[in-house]
C-alpha cells in the first residue's frame, strides 16, 4: 500500500483543487495575456491595442483619436483656430473618468433663476442651455443663431401663463420664466395680457407653462450637434455641416483658403457604418492635429 492510498479523501480533493489552479493560473495569468499581448502588436492592430494614440505636430502623444477634447483657452473662450468639438458633459468636459450625459430631457424648459449674486443656486433648463450654445457658436462664426423655442438673448423662451379656472380660461397674468427681472421680456404681450419678467425665488407653480416657437427657421444654420452632447460625453466628432460651418473661420485664422481646408475637412470625414448605419461624421480632434502639423497658426 502506497503513500497516497494511505492519505485521507479529503487531501486528495485539495491536492487535485491545487493542480487545477496552478494549471489555470499559468493558462489563463501568464499563457492568455502572452498571446494577446503578441497579437496586439501585429502591423494594423497595434494602434489599437495601445488605445489610438494621437501624435501632436511636435511628437509628442496627445490623447486618443477616439475622446474629444475641448480646444479652450484658459478662460474657457473657443481658440480660434481650431474646430471646435460638440459640448460634453463629462467632468469638466471630455473626462474619460466622468463619462456621462446631461440626463435632462425634452420636459426641461423652465429654469431655476439665481436668486445668490454669484448665481451658485441657479441652474439652466436644457432648453436654455441649447439656446445659450446656440447664441455663442453664433457670435463665434458670424451667421444667425436663432433657433425654435429660444428668445433673441439666449434663454429658452417659455411663458408662465395663469389662467382663470387654473389650467383653462382666460389669461389673467403671463410672466417670461426664464428671463429674471430686470430683464426685458421677449413678448411684450400675450392673449392680450402684458407679459413680465420673471422675479428670482418667485413660486409659479400654478403657471401654465408655455413654450413659444418664435418664428426661426425650422432648420437653423447652427446643426444640433453644437448645440447638444453626445450620450457618453466623449464623441471626437462633430457633423459635416457643422466642419463646414467653421471652415471659413479656421481658413482666416491659419491663412489658408476654404478650399484647402475643406479637402482636410473631407480627408478626415468617415462615413455610414457598414454604408447604411449612422451618419457621417468629421472626427475634429484628428483634423486639429493635421491643422497644427500642415497648417501651424501664428502664436500657437
Amino acid at each position: 500500500m502506497n503513500l497516497l492510498s494511505r492519505m485521507p479523501a479529503w487531501v486528495g480533493h485539495h491536492m487535485a483543487a491545487i493542480r487545477v489552479v496552478i494549471v489555470l493560473t499559468l493558462l489563463v495569468g501568464l499563457a492568455y495575456p502572452l498571446a494577446m499581448t503578441a497579437i496586439a502588436r501585429i502591423p494594423g492592430l497595434r494602434s489599437s491595442a495601445q488605445g489610438s494614440q494621437l501624435t501632436a505636430a511636435d511628437g509628442n502623444e496627445a490623447g486618443s483619436e477616439l475622446i474629444g477634447q475641448s480646444f479652450l483657452d484658459k478662460k474657457g473662450k473657443p481658440i480660434p483656430y481650431y474646430f471646435q468639438t460638440r459640448p460634453s458633459n463629462a467632468g469638466t468636459g471630455y473626462d474619460a473618468s466622468a463619462s456621462a450625459a446631461g440626463n435632462l430631457g425634452p420636459e426641461s424648459t423652465v429654469d431655476v433663476l439665481a436668486t445668490r449674486s454669484d448665481g451658485s443656486d441657479g441652474k439652466q433648463s436644457l432648453l436654455t442651455q441649447v439656446c445659450a450654445r446656440s447664441t455663442a457658436v453664433a457670435d463665434l462664426e458670424h451667421v444667425d443663431g436663432s433657433r425654435p423655442y429660444c428668445t433673441d438673448d439666449g434663454v429658452g423662451a417659455v411663458l408662465g401663463v395663469f389662467r382663470a379656472d387654473g389650467t383653462t380660461g382666460r389669461a389673467t397674468r403671463v410672466v417670461s420664466l426664464n428671463q429674471a427681472c430686470p430683464a426685458k421680456p421677449f413678448r411684450t404681450s400675450y392673449e392680450g395680457v402684458q407679459v413680465e419678467c420673471a422675479k428670482p425665488g418667485a413660486d409659479y407653480g400654478k403657471a401654465v407653462v408655455t413654450p413659444v416657437r418664435g418664428n426661426a427657421p425650422a432648420h437653423p444654420e447652427v446643426p444640433a450637434d453644437a448645440v447638444t452632447a453626445s450620450a457618453s460625453g466623449l464623441d471626437p466628432q462633430i457633423s459635416p455641416a457643422y466642419a463646414r460651418l467653421q471652415a471659413p473661420r479656421v481658413a482666416r485664422e491659419r491663412g489658408m483658403t476654404e478650399t484647402a481646408v475643406r479637402k482636410l475637412v473631407d480627408t478626415y470625414t468617415a462615413g455610414r457604418g457598414l454604408g447604411i448605419l449612422g451618419e457621417p461624421a468629421v472626427n475634429a480632434v484628428r483634423l486639429n492635429a493635421a491643422l497644427d502639423r500642415t497648417h501651424p497658426a501664428k502664436g500657437a
